[in-house]
């Protein structure tokens, strides 16, 4: 049983400010801060340390839909908790969990809640066999929450207790001081990443079906392989530049729109089926750090926005791109998004499999950024910083400053139609005449 008045989690924030939680109701209020987003349809574990509480490591994965899966995903997210505080010293002394989830149709907070007991159960479970205990088990549904742990109804009211207001309590004034900015929500970085449903969505898919035959054609050739996979390094380092040299836009809507406009049909179909080449991806993996990281993530997200139709498998190239960069960047919460979204575009994505895995198993990414320097020995690795007009500083379209072997996959063959004829090599400007739109917070349509 939780005794909440004597419930004491203090959390270590920027300049080791100590703000201390003592109820449920500052524990729901504290999650955003903790993660640096509000999660949605999350389960959250999160690791306590030392007999005050401390806040140690954290895990965070979607609620599956299906409830045979609690178990699994439990012992998973348990595992991988423990193991990680263990890596860095410390094995937790004891876990809080957090269930996030909005009520679907007619349901009510209180039902959500119970809906996700048997979760709770499961995960307290699951922590237990590892004998690390749940002091705390906080379901966030309908602006309230309810603790699966505490009886007293005085304090706890079948009802649920609502939310402390947004920007109210010590922790959020003790973030604000700080300067500690809150990162999108979950919804949003998909929603940066999911392809349009717009009607520009029907020029891109002409586009790929287009470049789909030039590519072939020039593949077939001799030495067309290694020619083709030059371009496609070649225009995508020209893109990066042109997106580097564009005015700073405020917000990520409008900054993503922007990216769009600089990059033509044709050009993002052309890169789009180059990068289904492994050699070819594993080379673009290699703007990962310095001046040509921030660019590059533009790059892969908005070629994951131009996966439309029939080309929907073919964004696990660029959405792994964008999830192993944003990593490498130190935004484990939007790579794991891109790499979860490649694993739903092909579930045998090797690329994605193995670096998703490192990502949730909160691993250091250095050891696959050596590999991949080592792949340029015997390149020109100056060439991308000779051809990229970058900012002193790496910085986001937004002016936010920017801190394994999968199969072969032969570009996408036609689907018989007659699409606009493209040309061999891709386009140097974009030709884009419309202001294209996708689904989401931009999708109007």
């Amino acid at each position: 049983m939780t005794n909440h008045s004597e419930h004491n989690a203090p959390l270590d924030s920027l300049d080791e400010t100590l703000v201390t939680l003592r109820t449920p109701a500052e524990l729901a209020d504290a999650l955003p801060y903790l993660l640096g987003f509000r999660p949605e349809e999350s389960v959250v574990l999160i690791a306590l340390h030392g007999e005050r509480g401390r806040f140690g490591g954290r895990v965070r994965l979607g609620i599956p839909g299906r409830a045979e899966d609690w178990p699994p995903i439990a012992e998973q997210l348990a595992q991988c908790l423990v193991s990680g505080c263990e890596r860095r010293g410390a094995r937790p002394d004891g876990i809080v969990a957090f269930l996030c989830a909005e009520p679907v149709g007619a349901e009510s907070g209180r039902q959500v809640m119970e809906r996700l007991r048997p979760l709770a159960q499961v995960l307290r479970t699951a922590c237990g066999t590892l004998d690390v205990p749940v002091f705390e088990v906080v379901c966030i549904s309908a602006g309230h929450f309810w603790t699966y742990c505490c009886p007293n109804t005085q304090c706890c009211p079948p009802e649920g207790v609502p939310l402390l207001r947004p920007g109210t309590s010590v922790l959020a004034a003790a973030t604000a001081y700080s300067g500690v900015q809150m990162g999108p929500t979950p919804r949003e970085m998909r929603a940066r990443l999911t392809p349009w449903e717009s009607a520009a969505a029907t020029d891109q898919e002409a586009a790929l079906d287009a470049a789909g035959m030039a590519i072939v054609r020039r593949i077939l050739e001799e030495d067309g392989h290694a020619e083709v996979a030059a371009d496609t390094l070649d225009l995508a380092r020209r893109i990066m530049g042109r997106m580097a040299s564009a005015p700073l836009v405020t917000g990520r809507l409008e900054a993503d729109l922007q990216d769009d406009e600089l990059l033509a049909h044709d050009e993002a179909a052309a890169l789009i089926l180059g990068l289904q080449d492994r050699t070819t991806r594993d080379q673009a993996a290699e703007w990962m750090e310095g001046d040509a990281a921030a660019p590059a993530l533009r790059l892969w997200r908005a070629l994951s926005r131009r996966c439309v139709g029939a080309y929907g498998e073919h964004a696990a190239a660029p959405l792994s791109l964008a999830g192993w960069v944003a990593w490498s960047l130190g935004d484990a919460t939007e790579g794991q998004e891109a790499l979860d979204m490649a694993l739903c575009a092909d579930p045998r994505y090797t690329f994605a499999q193995l670096l998703q895995q490192a990502c949730s198993g909160d691993l250091d990414p250095e050891p696959i950024r050596r590999c991949l320097r080592k792949g340029r020995t015997g390149r020109d690795t100056n060439e991308v910083q000779a051809e990229l007009p970058l900012p002193a500083k790496p910085m986001d379209s937004a002016g936010e400053a920017v801190g394994a072997a999968p199969r072969r996959r032969r570009p996408a063959r036609p689907k018989g139609g007659t699409g606009p004829r493209a040309t061999d090599r891709p386009s140097t400007g974009p030709q884009n005449h419309r202001r294209t739109t996708r689904r989401g917070t931009r999708n109007d349509t």
